[in-house]
């Protein structure tokens, strides 16, 4: 057998593989998150390194909340010991359930010093950057998960004109829903007085046709991974219109 011959020098290491990295922590049962970061994010040069931590059907308040725990080891997992640019929690119904501030708490338990992103925050950051303050929201949720998320909104100044839930308790279908359904479904859920219209959960494929379903109710429109991976690409410093909608071509508010 032949034995390996030690390369004369070692090599010369680059700082980072990629010019920004972001943590993504996804539920275990996702099928949409990863995909949309991918999409929009990693043509800029983002890294994306994700950690799935365990969730189970039903979507509930009470399976929500109950990932609460899990979630600063989900954070400490991504490259263990090394930086990250941002950490994104990628649960719309879990970050209103658990709170946006117990998320980040316990996120920054297991990447300390790192900024967190969440979909609410993202939604809530993007429609003060529209300026819209009446909207109207389209949820995939059971009645019992969507009404927690009208309470968030309302508690954060804003008017919902009309609130549509489609009564599904499983993440993996709300990811199956028909794309031109969806566009067809957030038509019929835009109240006309509403400045803008939010399609919930990482699971629905809503970022992947965000320009349909504006052309289709005629104002701005976002959805949570649109919305997340919107301002998480403002935090590490990426100005540029990554994907279409109205969003993109916007800044964090003040």
């Amino acid at each position: 057998m032949t034995d390996p011959i030690v390369a004369p020098r070692p090599p010369r290491l680059d700082p980072r593989p990629v010019a920004h990295r972001i943590g993504l922590i996804a539920l275990a049962t996702d099928h949409t998150t990863e995909v949309d970061f991918a999409r929009i994010l990693a043509p800029a040069g983002v890294g994306i390194y994700v950690n799935r931590i365990p969730f189970a059907n039903p979507v509930t308040p009470a399976t929500l909340r109950a990932m609460e725990a899990d979630l600063a080891e989900g954070a400490a997992l991504i490259l263990p010991g090394e930086d990250l640019d941002a950490v994104v929690y990628g649960c719309t119904s879990a970050s209103v359930c658990i709170g946006d501030g117990a998320v980040r708490a316990q996120v920054a338990r297991g990447k300390p010093g790192c900024p967190v992103v969440t979909p609410i925050s993202g939604t809530l950051n993007g429609l003060r950057a529209m300026g819209a303050r009446r909207i109207s929201v389209l949820t995939p949720y059971l009645v019992e998960t969507t009404r927690p998320m009208a309470a968030m909104f309302e508690a954060e100044g804003f008017a919902i004109d009309r609130l549509t839930c489609l009564a599904m308790a499983d993440d993996r279908d709300m990811a199956r829903i028909a794309l031109d359904d969806l566009v067809d479904l957030a038509r019929e859920a835009t109240d006309p007085a509403s400045e803008a219209t939010f399609i919930s959960c990482t699971a629905v494929r809503a970022a992947s046709v965000i320009d349909r379903i504006e052309a289709a109710t005629g104002r701005p429109a976002l959805s949570s991974n649109h919305a997340a991976a919107w301002e998480v690409a403002r935090r590490i410093g990426i100005a540029a219109a990554l994907a279409p909608g109205h969003l993109m071509t916007l800044g964090l508010p003040a």
